[in-house]
């Protein structure tokens, strides 16, 4: 299992970085990674995130210093949403069948958390995002039927799009983490426009179904000293509480949206006008 550690960074000292810089600091490249546990732990609100890939191998989250705890869920939570083909994951000996864009959710307290792909030919992906946790809730299978749909934008301002939330209070219960899938339409490219900021949480995205001759222009920064990183296929990126979580893509696409912080409320934002943007 690797572990990349990545650390908060300051409004007034992100508006100084270069490109280079920029993404060093808030772009994880390489998500996905055949038979390992690829993770990323941002001490934004000290959420981990990334892929587990198993082609050969049966993968297992452990426990890891950065955590120092006896096991990797003893005082977390985790979100699964899986974007290649079919595999299972087994929860302390109970296995869960997840196809593509099925999700899991798994309480805290859960000891034993492998993951297996069905045909090692078209592998698993699965996606993950791990909050802290001190409460335990059940372990909850959410398929893409399960989750709970808002339908939001339209043609005109090019952002018409399905928020499907998979963990979050209208499906199961968690204790901070909330999670979903978004599915924009043909001909619309903007994941949320006007932007916002929520100052309560944070929020992570991994970027899907981006062709490879286009990219994603991911909007970041406060509302007057914007910034933006350009994103390709299956790329993840931080979005600190100060920062405006905004995108725009050459062709539609989807993404994967993580938050953690004070409160799952998935309204509580703080909207900034187009024509104030700078």
């Amino acid at each position: 299992m690797k572990m990349d550690i990545r650390y908060s960074n300051h409004p007034e000292d992100s508006k100084h970085y270069d490109t280079e810089t920029l993404r060093r600091h808030y772009l994880v490249e390489k998500v996905f990674v055949e038979d390992e546990v690829n993770l990323v732990y941002s001490h934004n609100d000290r959420i981990i995130f990334g892929g587990v890939t198993p082609v050969n191998e049966i993968l297992k989250l452990g426990a890891s210093k950065e955590l120092g705890t006896d096991y990797f869920l003893e005082r977390r939570e985790l979100g699964v949403i899986n974007v290649g083909g079919e595999g299972t994951i087994k929860v302390d000996g109970v296995e869960y069948n997840l196809k593509f864009r099925d999700g899991l959710y798994v309480g805290q307290g859960a000891k034993d958390i492998e993951f297996t792909s069905v045909d090692g030919k078209n592998p698993a992906k699965f996606y993950i995002n791990s909050a802290p946790a001190l409460k335990s809730y059940p372990t909850v299978k959410i398929d893409l039927e399960k989750a709970n749909k808002i339908k939001c934008g339209d043609e005109i301002n090019m952002n018409k799009r399905t928020i499907n939330q998979y963990v979050h209070p209208a499906v199961c219960d968690s204790c901070q983490l909330v999670m979903g899938l978004t599915i924009l339409e043909p001909g619309s490219g903007w994941n949320t426009m006007p932007c916002h900021t929520h100052e309560r949480r944070m929020e992570v995205y991994l970027y899907l179904e981006v062709p490879e001759e286009q990219v994603v222009f991911h909007l970041m920064g406060q509302g007057q000293e914007t910034r933006h990183i350009v994103m390709k296929n299956e790329q993840a990126v931080i979005s600190p509480s100060w920062s405006i979580h905004s995108g725009i893509g050459t062709q539609n696409y989807s993404f994967i949206w993580g938050m953690c912080g004070e409160n799952k409320t998935f309204d509580d934002m703080d909207h900034i006008k187009i024509e104030d943007l700078k």
